[in-house]
């Protein structure tokens, strides 16, 4: 039962399309995938990401994980380490040198549920197997042509809900998005619109005001403001009622707890902590507040949103993550579905540790073409035979 063993694998590819918002931008996928091996040999598995530089060589991820994170789990038992209660004070609250705080919560979950026997959804709690999934295009950087092409496949393969990015400094440029979405996809589609903070607070109230009057209904509209200015989300909530906002995901739990008690969000926007997760979800439960499941890697997040009875949607972004595992989440009809399989069912495959591990730095250059995405586009012998 006790944790004997990591693993550290090293990933650097190119992505199929540039991903973004209105503040940054990516065209590169930077990953270690962090494996726990326990006594009997059962490897629990989690994903640290750098969205915007490369990860170190692995020889130095695996010094720094060894120096700064493994005396924590060695030797020590999974289900015991995800309840564990630390006391954050003074020295004990600072991050770890890379960001692996998800990477271990996710594989420490990961262990202790296949150390059950139990699908991870189930160990967690939950009552059912699937959850709408909405689709979102991470689309601010991607052109005319391309967005429409990315949005009309989504909506041709199921999907009923989709997010846009929008702050641009140019108003009339999210009007123009937000009429080409609303012309590619189905009628009575449900949109959201995510302004990632490029909004100051009435100049929100300004714009989602000027949206509605050109005609468009919007489900919600994420994190529009900064995180922590929970007068101006509370302004919103009662300024804007024909929309919902949704916010959190760029605040700790502690955050979340205060953006809720603040009375600052109609939605909680959380991500990728299984036990953070949880516990916010508890305290979003107990006061009535509805919980959407931003991006996590891979969407093992399926498993905390099915186990969390506040929780309707999670987001889909079509990323290139797939190819990493031996099966990845079904997604179909736009639900997706938890797995049955012991854990979160995810598992290092043997041929991306052969054909996609990239031990040292490579610069962009060298990293070859992206690795194809079926859930984007379909092969084109595929193609052809479906026509």
């Amino acid at each position: 039962m006790r944790i004997v063993e990591f693993r550290i694998t090293r990933f650097q590819f190119p992505r199929n399309r540039v991903i973004g918002d209105s503040q940054v931008r990516t065209d590169t996928v930077n990953v270690a995938a962090l494996e726990l091996i326990d006594e009997q040999g059962r490897i629990g598995l989690g994903f640290a990401q750098r969205l915007f530089q490369p990860m170190p060589a692995r020889a130095e991820i695996e010094r720094i994980f060894a120096d700064e994170i493994w005396p924590g789990l060695d030797g020590q038992v999974p289900i015991a380490l995800v309840h564990r209660v630390n006391r954050p004070r003074g020295g004990n609250q600072r991050s770890f040198s890379l960001p692996f705080e998800e990477a271990i919560q996710v594989a420490l979950w990961d262990l202790a549920a296949k150390q059950f026997d139990l699908p991870l959804h189930r160990l967690l709690g939950s009552r059912r197997d699937r959850v709408r999934a909405y689709a979102s295009g991470l689309d601010f950087h991607l052109s005319d042509e391309d967005y429409v092409e990315f949005f009309g496949h989504a909506d041709a393969i199921g999907y009923s809900a989709f997010k846009i990015k929008v702050g641009h400094p140019d108003f009339e440029r999210d009007l123009h998005r937000l009429n080409l979405i609303a012309r590619t996809v189905r009628p009575g589609a449900l949109l959201m619109i995510d302004a990632n903070e490029g909004w100051g607070a009435k100049e929100a109230l300004v714009k989602l005001t000027a949206i509605r009057e050109a005609g468009y209904k919007l489900m919600w509209v994420e994190d529009p403001i900064l995180r922590n200015d929970f007068a101006g989300l509370r302004m919103l909530r009662d300024g804007a009622p024909w929309t919902l906002i949704n916010s959190g995901e760029y605040l700790d739990a502690a955050g979340k707890r205060q953006l809720m008690l603040a009375g600052a969000t109609d939605i909680l926007n959380v991500h990728g902590q299984v036990t953070d997760v949880m516990r916010i979800g508890w305290l979003a439960a107990e006061l009535g507040i509805p919980v959407s499941l931003g991006n996590t890697f891979l969407e093992f997040g399926v498993h905390m949103a099915c186990a969390l009875p506040e929780v309707e949607w999670l987001e889909y972004s079509f990323q290139d993550f797939d190819h990493l595992v031996e099966q990845p989440m079904e997604i179909r009809d736009g639900w997706i579905y938890a797995p049955d399989r012991p854990g979160h069912g995810l598992v290092l495959s043997d041929g991306a540790r052969r054909d996609w591990a990239r031990p040292e730095v490579l610069a962009r250059d060298e990293l070859g073409p992206p690795p194809f995405n079926a859930r984007l586009k379909p092969k084109p012998e595929m193609a052809a035979v479906d026509a």
